[in-house]
Protein backbone atom coordinates (compact mmCIF):
# COMPACT_ATOMS: atom_id res chain seq x y z
CA UNK A 1 0.00 0.00 0.00
CA UNK A 2 1.60 3.24 -1.00
CA UNK A 3 1.03 6.22 1.65
CA UNK A 4 1.27 10.14 0.70
CA UNK A 5 1.39 12.63 2.75
CA UNK A 6 -1.91 14.49 3.59
CA UNK A 7 -2.87 17.81 1.88
CA UNK A 8 -3.90 20.68 3.55
CA UNK A 9 -4.18 24.42 3.24
CA UNK A 10 -3.73 27.21 5.45
CA UNK A 11 -5.30 31.22 4.69
CA UNK A 12 -2.91 34.01 6.15
CA UNK A 13 -6.56 36.27 6.15
CA UNK A 14 -5.62 40.09 6.06
CA UNK A 15 -8.33 42.28 7.61
CA UNK A 16 -9.20 45.39 5.38
CA UNK A 17 -12.06 48.09 6.53
CA UNK A 18 -14.45 49.73 4.46
CA UNK A 19 -11.66 52.33 3.89
CA UNK A 20 -8.85 50.34 2.80
CA UNK A 21 -7.02 50.45 6.04
CA UNK A 22 -5.33 46.66 7.20
CA UNK A 23 -6.31 46.51 10.62
CA UNK A 24 -4.68 42.62 11.06
CA UNK A 25 -4.87 38.72 10.19
CA UNK A 26 -7.11 36.08 11.37
CA UNK A 27 -6.10 33.54 14.02
CA UNK A 28 -8.71 30.59 15.19
CA UNK A 29 -8.99 28.99 18.24
CA UNK A 30 -8.89 25.07 17.29
CA UNK A 31 -11.74 23.41 18.43
CA UNK A 32 -10.45 20.18 17.99
CA UNK A 33 -6.86 18.46 18.65
CA UNK A 34 -4.48 20.04 19.29
CA UNK A 35 -5.76 22.78 21.09
CA UNK A 36 -4.46 26.61 20.47
CA UNK A 37 -4.52 29.14 17.96
CA UNK A 38 -3.92 28.62 14.13
CA UNK A 39 -4.29 29.99 10.69
CA UNK A 40 -7.72 28.97 9.43
CA UNK A 41 -7.31 26.29 7.02
CA UNK A 42 -7.81 22.72 6.13
CA UNK A 43 -7.40 19.80 3.74
CA UNK A 44 -7.97 19.72 0.02
CA UNK A 45 -11.26 17.28 -1.15
CA UNK A 46 -10.19 15.14 -4.50
CA UNK A 47 -11.50 16.68 -7.56
CA UNK A 48 -10.48 20.25 -5.94
CA UNK A 49 -8.35 22.52 -6.31
CA UNK A 50 -5.86 23.65 -3.71
CA UNK A 51 -7.16 27.23 -4.76
CA UNK A 52 -10.86 26.27 -4.37
CA UNK A 53 -10.27 24.94 -0.94
CA UNK A 54 -8.14 27.72 0.90
CA UNK A 55 -11.57 29.78 -0.47
CA UNK A 56 -13.89 27.10 0.72
CA UNK A 57 -12.32 26.31 4.17
CA UNK A 58 -12.24 30.54 4.53
CA UNK A 59 -15.73 30.70 4.10
CA UNK A 60 -16.83 27.71 6.44
CA UNK A 61 -14.11 28.67 9.29
CA UNK A 62 -14.69 32.21 8.93
CA UNK A 63 -17.91 33.47 7.47
CA UNK A 64 -16.10 35.49 4.91
CA UNK A 65 -15.47 35.51 1.58
CA UNK A 66 -11.16 36.14 0.60
CA UNK A 67 -9.90 37.24 -2.85
CA UNK A 68 -6.20 34.83 -3.13
CA UNK A 69 -3.59 37.56 -3.04
CA UNK A 70 -0.65 35.36 -3.67
CA UNK A 71 0.95 31.61 -2.73
CA UNK A 72 3.16 32.35 0.15
CA UNK A 73 4.66 29.18 0.80
CA UNK A 74 4.93 25.48 1.09
CA UNK A 75 5.38 23.80 4.66
CA UNK A 76 6.18 20.30 4.27
CA UNK A 77 8.40 19.27 7.22
CA UNK A 78 7.08 15.95 8.28
CA UNK A 79 7.03 16.96 11.95
CA UNK A 80 5.06 20.11 11.45
CA UNK A 81 2.02 18.30 12.72
CA UNK A 82 2.31 15.39 15.07
CA UNK A 83 -0.78 13.62 14.09
CA UNK A 84 0.68 12.48 10.89
CA UNK A 85 2.66 13.58 7.83
CA UNK A 86 0.70 16.95 6.08
CA UNK A 87 2.09 19.24 4.01
CA UNK A 88 0.20 22.45 3.72
CA UNK A 89 -0.22 25.18 0.86
CA UNK A 90 0.00 28.83 2.67
CA UNK A 91 -1.56 31.42 0.58
CA UNK A 92 -2.42 35.00 1.23
CA UNK A 93 -5.82 36.67 0.91
CA UNK A 94 -7.43 39.49 1.64
CA UNK A 95 -10.57 40.09 3.37
CA UNK A 96 -13.82 42.51 4.52
CA UNK A 97 -15.76 42.07 7.40
CA UNK A 98 -15.59 40.40 11.09
CA UNK A 99 -14.77 36.94 11.11
CA UNK A 100 -16.94 34.19 12.61
CA UNK A 101 -15.65 31.11 14.12
CA UNK A 102 -17.22 28.22 12.40
CA UNK A 103 -17.05 24.91 11.67
CA UNK A 104 -13.52 23.44 12.91
CA UNK A 105 -13.58 26.88 14.45
CA UNK A 106 -14.10 27.25 18.23
CA UNK A 107 -13.93 31.26 17.54
CA UNK A 108 -12.00 33.72 15.18
CA UNK A 109 -9.55 36.86 16.50
CA UNK A 110 -7.82 39.81 14.13
CA UNK A 111 -4.55 40.25 15.67
CA UNK A 112 -2.60 43.17 14.77
CA UNK A 113 1.26 41.82 13.64
CA UNK A 114 2.54 43.05 17.11
CA UNK A 115 0.26 41.62 19.08
CA UNK A 116 0.51 37.78 17.39
CA UNK A 117 0.39 35.24 20.28
CA UNK A 118 3.41 33.35 19.72
CA UNK A 119 3.12 30.81 22.10
CA UNK A 120 -0.21 29.63 21.73
CA UNK A 121 -0.23 29.09 18.17
CA UNK A 122 -0.46 25.33 17.12
CA UNK A 123 1.76 23.01 14.54
CA UNK A 124 4.32 25.47 12.62
CA UNK A 125 1.94 28.10 12.63
CA UNK A 126 4.31 30.27 14.33
CA UNK A 127 7.02 29.85 11.88
CA UNK A 128 4.69 30.55 8.69
CA UNK A 129 2.98 33.59 10.43
CA UNK A 130 6.93 34.83 11.30
CA UNK A 131 8.05 34.24 7.48
CA UNK A 132 5.14 36.01 6.13
CA UNK A 133 5.64 39.24 8.66
CA UNK A 134 9.83 39.26 7.30
CA UNK A 135 8.49 39.26 4.02
CA UNK A 136 5.81 41.79 4.54
CA UNK A 137 8.41 43.70 5.84
CA UNK A 138 10.63 43.80 2.41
Amino acid sequence: MIQTPFLAVDGIVEIYNDTGLFEGIVLIERLNTPKGLALPGGFVDIGETVETAVVREMKEELSLDVMIESLHGVYSDPSRDSRFHCVSIVYVCKAHGTPLGADDAKEAFIYTLDTIPYEKLVFDHAQIIKDYCTAKQN
